[in-house]
């Protein structure tokens, strides 16, 4: 999957960069959405996120992009690696995010084979 985001003044720091904040949001908000779009019938909550390292600053109007890709599927967990570009090639940011699904009491739920 691939996504966009547009960096607003509201998403900067008082050093004029973006805050890291907004960037582990949106990282997390579009792996949410793949795992949704892959297994429609659960629903899931983060459990982890691998190393948070941010590799390059961006500044306002930067469009950045993000390409979300299924890494790992347990029986109640999947794992996806999300790379984030301030250009077309420009990497900046990367890390795996790993969501559970869950029952309508919060109780891990098997994904479906």
């Amino acid at each position: 999957m691939e996504n966009h985001k547009l960096v607003l003044p509201e998403h900067l720091n008082h050093y004029g960069y973006l805050f890291g904040g907004y960037l582990l949001q949106w990282v997390d908000e579009f792996a949410y959405i793949a795992a949704s779009l892959d297994y429609p019938a659960c629903n899931f909550v983060t459990i982890g996120m691998d190393k948070v390292e941010f590799r390059k600053s961006v500044k306002q109007g930067a469009i950045l992009r993000f390409i979300i890709e299924k890494a790992k599927q347990g029986t109640t967990s999947v794992r996806y690696r999300v790379k984030v570009y301030r250009s077309r090639e420009d990497l900046m940011f990367s890390t795996h995010v790993t969501l559970v699904s869950i029952d309508e009491h919060g109780k891990k739920k098997s994904l479906p084979k």
